[in-house]
């Protein structure tokens, strides 16, 4: 008989001292204890665009685009899928942390054998992110897998630096892109929850690759630095300021926001530094541009910090976003543009699509735009105020989907 919780707890003891290689006939070997006669583990790409197999025995190698295929409709829809032929039954879980998607586990079953129920699935591919997530600091085989191209030197510096792409609790949801996933260099996000505040912020260097990522950098270290110390929100625009000036005489400076969110009264404070203004969408439509004054950018050593707020509404998202989005252009000169922007993200608002996967098709038409490469980074950063209740995407908390 199957036994989910000696599956669960006999994976986690076995990791202890394996390094991530070794993890993947572990995965094998404990899905096997739920009965499963076969586990396959995919991790989505940096661009989202495929799910790419960790090596399986007897089981191809080629990634699996995220469009198009059974596999990809459970990472976008973090929604469990089951499907039945004469030789198996199949089960696809969402392989999220949290609500950080990561890929999915496939599971096969032999027909009218598969005891272990769905939420037993789901805490079997809950332990698998996370000792991919504890794993990955370790050594490369994750990270190799992820990577469709190479990876840019500025690239691996942020990659390394940057939190998760999406956070949430039951109050709100946090979920950015970065294009082009494998050169990013001067666009960057952070941010940090407690039990009462989000803070977050989005940055845009000055130049372009390893010296516009190391001016991001030091944006991010500055921001970290002066939040853990309990500084209020001027106190980190002023920090982050005095940090890029003093290491950086040159004239070069970081356009960016720096914002913090109420998460029980949903008051949104903010300050702009020479930076885009946030948009606010309610009900799937554009309300307003959150305009403010705007300071100078950091590092050019401007003392008076502007500060603006808003009042959210239970259900309001707020997009903050880099000049790289809107100015992308199209082969005949078409820019990308705030309207595009706007257009995207309510139609998926209305499509009710989760949060990350706005995003990821952001980040898509954003790369699809232009006829080659992007002439500058692109960043966004999408912020949904829940007030209180359950996070709709949550995969332990949506139905399961059976394919014909």
């Amino acid at each position: 008989m199957p036994d989910p919780q000696r599956a669960l707890g006999g994976l986690i003891a076995a990791s202890r001292l394996m390094v991530p290689d070794e993890l993947v006939d572990l995965f094998v070997e404990a899905g096997h204890d739920l009965g499963a006669s076969r586990v396959v583990v995919y991790l989505v790409s940096h661009e989202q665009r495929v799910l790419v197999p960790l090596a399986m025995p007897g089981w191809p190698k080629d990634p699996q685009s995220i469009e198009g295929t059974v596999v990809g409709r459970c990472f976008r829809q973090l929604q469990l899928h089951h499907a039945e032929t004469e030789e198996h039954q199949c089960v696809w879980v969402p392989l999220v942390d949290g609500l950080e998607r990561l890929g999915v586990v496939y599971f096969e079953f032999k027909p009218g054998e598969r005891k272990v129920p769905d939420d037993g699935l789901h805490e079997f591919a809950a332990s698998v992110a996370e000792l991919v997530l504890v794993k990955q600091v370790y050594g490369d085989l994750f990270h190799r897998i992820r990577r469709q191209q190479p990876m840019s030197l500025a690239g691996e510096i942020l990659w390394q630096l940057l939190p998760p792409l999406t956070f949430g609790t039951d109050r709100l949801v946090i979920s950015a892109m970065l294009a082009p996933a494998y050169d990013v260099g001067g666009d960057c996000f952070d941010y940090a929850c407690d039990t009462n505040t989000a803070r977050f912020a989005v940055f845009d260097a000055m130049g372009h690759g390893l010296e516009a990522g190391l001016l991001a950098t030091l944006a991010i270290a500055a921001y970290r630095n002066a939040r853990r110390l309990g500084s209020d929100l001027a106190d980190c625009a002023n920090a982050i300021d005095s940090a890029i000036a003093q290491e950086f005489s040159d004239g070069r400076f970081v356009t960016g926001i720096v914002a913090e969110l109420d998460l029980a009264e949903g008051r949104l404070r903010w300050h702009s530094a020479g930076h885009p203004s946030p948009l606010l969408l309610r009900s799937g439509q554009l309300v307003k541009t959150l305009d403010s004054d705007v300071d100078p950018p950091f590092g050019l050593g401007n003392a008076a910090k502007t500060m603006a707020s808003e009042r959210l509404e239970p259900g309001d998202r707020v997009l903050l976003y880099t000049d790289g989005i809107v100015d992308a252009r199209s082969p005949d000169g078409d820019f990308f543009g705030v309207s595009r922007l706007v257009d995207l993200v309510t139609r998926a608002v209305a499509a009710d699509l989760p949060v990350p996967e706005t995003m990821r098709l952001l980040m898509h038409a954003v790369l699809d735009h232009p006829a080659g490469a992007l002439r500058d980074d692109g960043t966004a950063l999408l912020v949904e105020w829940k007030g209180r209740g359950a996070f709709r995407a949550d995969p332990m908390h949506t139905d399961p989907v059976t394919i014909p």
